[in-house]
């Protein structure tokens, strides 16, 4: 069957849904991880036609269902490097390629030999692999509440070729944590905690609410910054002078952030917008 009309029975059954443009990247990642086929390469070859048709057909059904196309494919790209997905992990997403990017401009401001990072809730590695990647004699620690997402996390760190510590716990229970370290303290402390608050439900797409983990995205309204807080605390205690605290945020909470860190004794405090002019991460440093 002829590639192109594949395409053309992509837009028929999404473009209601997702848009043109939306549909064409779905179709041209599925072609090229299928079939080896690119845009270009099909623009060139209009005729292109392929024998095994059914798993793209397959992959067109589940995107009826509105499944994200990164678990489809079971893997996506971040920060230049490749990582597996699944269901038990978050698909990573721009803005926290914006975060690991300022984590990475900060390290001229540090002069320890070995840096010592921890990221906390590190879902499928991409901030730890990506920092782990980019910054020299880093020494970094991934914790995770969920077995399943630490696995994918090793295997990413396997195929990025990087060295992690990783540790399955809890973040809200730091006392039965805190002794895997053995006292360590950090240089750099990271994480993309669960903030969205259960009465934002309703801005989110249908296919992030119906598929990616809860237990990574939601937080109760009465207390969305559960998390945040636990780390905080966590971090004050346990940052070396001149550490930093990384986070990344709600976009509606950038002002109670800032006030939790400063009750939290940090200074130089930053409050930083993502590419849509959002207010989406924050650094603090101890002092």
């Amino acid at each position: 069957m002829r590639l192109k009309n594949i395409q053309e029975k992509f837009h028929k059954a999404l473009d209601a849904i997702y848009g043109k443009e939306e549909v064409d990247a779905f179709f041209f990642s599925l072609s090229e991880s299928y079939y080896n086929m690119s845009r270009i390469k099909l623009a060139m070859d209009p005729s292109f036609s392929v024998d095994d048709s059914d798993k793209i057909f397959q992959a067109l059904e589940r995107l009826k269902k509105e499944e994200p196309v990164q678990y489809i494919l079971g893997e996506t790209e971040f920060y230049g490097l490749t990582f597996k997905v699944n269901p038990y992990t978050l698909i990573p997403r721009p803005e926290t390629e914006q975060l690991v990017e300022w984590i990475i401009k900060h390290q001229p401001e540090l002069t320890n030999d070995t840096v010592n990072i921890l990221d906390i809730g590190t879902g499928s590695g991409c901030i730890a692999i990506s920092l782990a990647k980019n910054i020299p004699k880093a020494k970094v620690y991934a914790l995770d509440v969920s077995p399943e997402a630490l696995l994918m996390a090793q295997e990413n760190a396997e195929i990025n070729d990087v060295e992690l510590e990783f540790v399955e716990a809890n973040i809200l229970h730091p006392e039965t944590w805190n002794d895997k370290f053995k006292n360590l303290k950090f240089d750099i402390i990271v994480s993309n905690p669960p903030y969205v608050r259960e009465q934002e439900k309703q801005l989110m797409k249908p296919n992030v609410l119906n598929n990616e983990p809860h237990l990574a995205l939601f937080v109760k309204d009465d207390n969305p910054l559960l998390f945040y807080n636990a780390i905080a605390k966590y971090a004050s205690s346990n940052l070396k002078l001149q550490g930093a605290l990384f986070f990344e945020i709600n976009e509606f909470l950038g002002r109670e952030m800032i006030h939790l860190l400063t009750s939290n004794n940090f200074k130089n405090i930053q409050l930083k917008q993502d590419v849509f002019k959002k207010d989406r991460m924050i650094k603090g440093e101890k002092h």
